[in-house]
């Protein structure tokens, strides 16, 4: 069974950092792709960033140059490294991943940016 939950979101000022984590379980770590998604109030769920099972990462468009995702293969869990925080960042984070033909994700955390 998957299992996903992600720590470490919460409140900071404009211009701050968060470094939200996801630890995995019921999944070959080193194989599975990860994705950080963002669903903000009244907005539709957008991607942040993935990381592949081969370690190639990749940033939706409206965070890049500020987040950056990474992995840690012997403690399965993948981080999101935000930087240069905006209040538009407000969001619940939520990690999924596909794994033997099912999408799972994890509760997710709230991430609030002030102004």
């Amino acid at each position: 069974q998957v299992r996903l939950v992600e720590s470490w979101g919460g409140l900071v000022q404009a211009g701050g950092s968060l470094r939200p984590s996801c630890s995995a379980s019921g999944i070959v770590f080193s194989r599975a792709g990860l994705e950080w998604y963002r669903q903000a109030r009244g907005n539709q769920r957008e991607l942040a960033a993935n990381v592949s099972g081969s370690g190639k990462t990749n940033c939706g468009d409206a965070v890049k140059g500020r987040f950056t995702i990474s992995r840690d293969c012997p403690k399965n869990t993948v981080y999101l490294q935000m930087t240069n925080l905006k209040p538009e960042d407000t969001a619940v984070y939520s990690c999924g991943t596909s794994w033997r033909g099912r999408y799972d994700w994890g509760p997710g955390t709230q991430v609030t940016v002030s102004s």
